[in-house]
């Protein structure tokens, strides 16, 4: 059965969607033409024609959907020189016609535990269910794996480079990591630390920092002159005065002053003897004098090394690595800068004075603190000149390594969690899955068996039949049904055996076709595929057809609406479009319907406003005209006595006219009496079109004269053979005809015939 139809961008209708639904078993179209009844209908036949159109089947299922239209009375009257024969079930067959049906009601048990099992799977809309269940997992699981990217890409964005603008993509991706990536779980610091450098500018090699040495300078620290007390020979005789007056030093300094100044003593201004010039330089001989060159000499070589390492000390931070820790360099540099400082005036003091012992203070510890620092940085820069080398791989090592943590840290309990009710729902699923295809598998088989059993009973001889026995009993006689040749065809042959089909009207083309149809219904143009479900269409079946054909057509068509009703036929759903307004009444009239439309119905309305169709869905039966408004008025157990003469007389001048065909000196010759003059009274707009009243007691009428009317309105449309229209009108207010005896009939003749003379 059909749920709903979307059409749009076909036709006549708009780009959006105009929904015909929700639908019951039987459906009512009302339409002019060129609204859209049409597309609807073919639609219905071949929804693959129609991109933009939907039809919702029940549990997703399709079945066969038969469709009367002028596509069909096209395809199977104007174009072909043969009408398909249509198989039916030999109805002797009884054996295999049972087990045909119980075949049947096994394979709809194995289709009704399938919808089921869909439905389990896929809910009621299509979207729940099991798999709406696993889809709802699957988009939790997506949105903590976003969740969890917003967490670090600021500044690991470009590790998850390609998965960044789309949530399932990147949930793909962070699936497939955490089954396969195999790299360490790194702390997230070092991880951003290694992103700045691999992911920051573009990356060359760097310098290393130039290695400062300190082996010489820290050398002189232990070099003995600084500790050896130098002075002159102890044996010469002004050696125990110096001694004693500890003066090596200032005799030392003044011995320049002396020998400048041609042996007088710069003090005293005396002149000295050879003795004394001989004592004082004897005093201070060659031992004295190497040891005083030694300690000029450290002096020197302490300032040159000193001078060297601070040079080299100021060139690095001139230039500063990255790599260095600077401010510690430069803290250490200028403790060393102070110490050496402080040295060099030591060994300024032991040239002055070398009689005098000094100690210089280490600056090992803060060499060493300085060459670590060195080491250090250019360790770094080796592993990054190592990574600028090796970019490549340790870009992919990092990349690895920041989804291992995302899918390990930031996800390892949500992953965990999914794929724990994943596993569970997708073998759940299985299962059903496995139980469709069985199922769907013995559907099949059935199908087949029923298949062959059809092709063992089936005739195309009962249908020509009963077509030819509806054709005759309606009138049809000068043309009739043959089976081809072939056996498995219908031609349309006159008394004489020639071909009828290019001589028949309109009206009998239009009635024949149909009448193929209605009994297509009941079987199948091949072989096989009568014990089909079907869906039916009636498109504007009566377009061509006279009056009496169209009650044939609806009563025809209520008796499908009978079998969609009930739950033993193939036929599960019937929809039926016009645009005939009393077609539309004659077709869809129901004693049990009062103003709201049944349980099992509905009823729409295909409009053009404008350029494009639009369906509107009505609680009730929409085609309410004022001819109906009539007929109620005729229903009433308490008519108007002012009114209701007048109120006949417009019901008999629409129906009629409309039909035609209707002699009124006919009818009204087959009635008796009163009942004459009351028939020509109210047949009188056949006459002249004027409502005029031959008598005052037809004018203002009385209880039993309203009756009287009622009577003879009802007599006429019996006697025009359309006592169907006015049973269906009057609903349950419907009564049968008395008889009027014979002597009474007769009586009324001579009171008539007296009348008149």
């Amino acid at each position: 059965m059909i749920e709903s139809i979307s059409l749009s961008k076909t036709a006549t209708y708009a780009d959006l969607p105009e929904v015909l639904g929700p639908l019951k078993r039987v459906n009512f179209i009302f339409g002019s033409n060129g609204t859209g009844k049409t597309t609807i209908s073919r639609v219905i036949a071949n929804e693959a024609d129609y991109a933009s159109c939907r039809v919702v089947w029940k549990d997703g299922r399709p079945i066969l959907a038969l469709v009367y239209n002028r596509d069909f009375v096209e395809r199977n009257f104007s174009r072909s020189a043969e009408l398909k024969g249509v198989f039916t079930l030999g109805e002797k067959q009884v054996k295999v016609q049972e087990e045909i049906k119980s075949k049947k009601e096994e394979a709809d048990g194995y289709k009704e535990k399938v919808a089921n099992l869909k439905q389990t799977l896929e809910g009621d809309d299509g979207a729940s269910g099991k798999r709406g269940d696993l889809a709802q997992i699957e988009t939790s699981f997506q949105e903590r794996c976003w969740e969890a990217y917003g967490k670090h890409k600021e500044r690991l964005s470009l590790a998850f480079e390609g998965f960044r603008n789309s949530k399932k993509d990147f949930k793909a991706k962070a699936l497939l990591e955490a089954e396969s990536n195999k790299s360490p779980t790194v702390l997230l610091d070092e991880l951003h630390k290694r992103a700045e450098t691999i992911f920051g500018k573009a990356l060359s090699d760097a310098p290393g920092v130039p290695v400062v040495p300190f082996v010489a300078l820290i050398g002189h620290e232990s070099d003995p002159i600084i500790r050896t007390r130098v002075i002159g020979k102890e044996d010469v005789n002004i050696a125990e005065m110096i001694k004693k007056l500890g003066n090596s030093d200032w005799v030392r300094e003044g011995r320049s002053y002396y020998e400048a100044n041609e042996g007088f003593c710069p003090f005293c201004q005396q002149k000295t003897d050879e003795a004394f010039e001989k004592s004082l330089s004897e005093y201070f001989n060659e031992s004295f004098e190497r040891d005083s060159k030694a300690i000029t000499s450290l002096l020197y070589n302490y300032k040159t090394e000193t001078a060297r390492v601070i040079q080299e000390l100021a060139q690095i931070l001139a230039a500063p690595s990255k790599f260095m820790d600077i401010g510690k360099f430069k803290s250490e540099r200028d403790l060393l800068e102070a110490k050496l400082q402080l040295n060099t005036q030591q060994l300024i003091k032991k040239s002055k004075e070398p009689s005098q012992i000094f100690e210089l203070e280490s600056v090992g510890n803060i060499t060493a603190a300085i060459e670590e620092l060195i080491s250090d940085a250019n360790k770094k820069v080796s592993e990054h000149n190592t990574l600028v080398k090796n970019i490549g791989r340790e870009k992919a090592k990092l990349i690895s390594e920041t989804w291992k943590h995302l899918v390990q840290v930031d996800l390892g309990a949500a992953y965990a969690d999914y794929k724990t009710k994943k596993a569970e729902l997708e073998g759940a699923i299985r299962s059903i899955d496995d139980k469709v295809k069985t199922f769907s598998q013995n559907t099949r088989t059935l199908d087949i068996a029923i298949r062959e059993l059809e092709k063992q009973t089936t005739s195309v001889k009962p249908t020509i039949d009963a077509i030819n026995s509806l054709l005759a009993s309606f009138g049809f006689h000068g043309f009739s049904l043959a089976i081809t040749d072939s056996g498995t065809a219908y031609k349309l042959v006159r008394a004489d055996k020639s071909n009828a089909k290019e001589t028949l009207s309109e009206g009998e083309k239009t009635f024949v076709t149909f009448l193929y149809f209605y009994h297509l219904l009941k079987g199948s143009d091949t072989e096989s595929g009568i014990t089909t479900d079907r869906v039916v269409v009636f498109d504007d079946p009566v377009s061509s057809l006279d009056s009496e054909i169209l009650f044939i057509v609806g009563s025809l068509i209520k008796k499908v609406f009978d079998e969609a009703r009930g739950n033993s036929s193939l036929i599960k759903q019937v929809f039926v479009m016009t645009h005939n307004v009393y077609f539309h009444k004659e077709v869809s009239f129901n004693n049990l319907r009062t103003d709201k439309a049944l349980k099992d119905e509905t009823f729409w309305v295909v409009r053009k406003p404008a350029k494009h169709s639009k369906l509107e869905k009505h609680q009730g039966n929409p085609i309410q005209t004022s001819y109906e408004l009539l007929w109620s008025e005729v229903r009433n157990p308490n008519p108007s006595l002012l009114t209701i003469q007048n109120v006949m007389r417009r019901i008999l001048e629409n129906y009629f006219k409309f039909f035609g065909g209707i002699e009124p000196r006919e009818i009204c010759a087959k009635l008796p009496g009163k009942d004459q003059i009351i028939c020509n009274s109210l047949l009188s707009w056949i006459n002249d079109g004027s409502h005029f009243a031959h008598d005052d007691i037809f004018v203002s009428l009385d209880q039993g004269a309203v009756s009287s009317y009622l009577d003879v309105f009802h007599r006429i449309f019996k006697l025009a053979d359309h006592e169907a229209h006015y049973k269906m009108m009057m609903g349950n207010a419907y009564t049968e005809l008395e008889d009027i005896p014979r002597a009474e009939t007769a009586a009324m003749a001579s009171e008539n015939r007296a009348e008149g003379t």
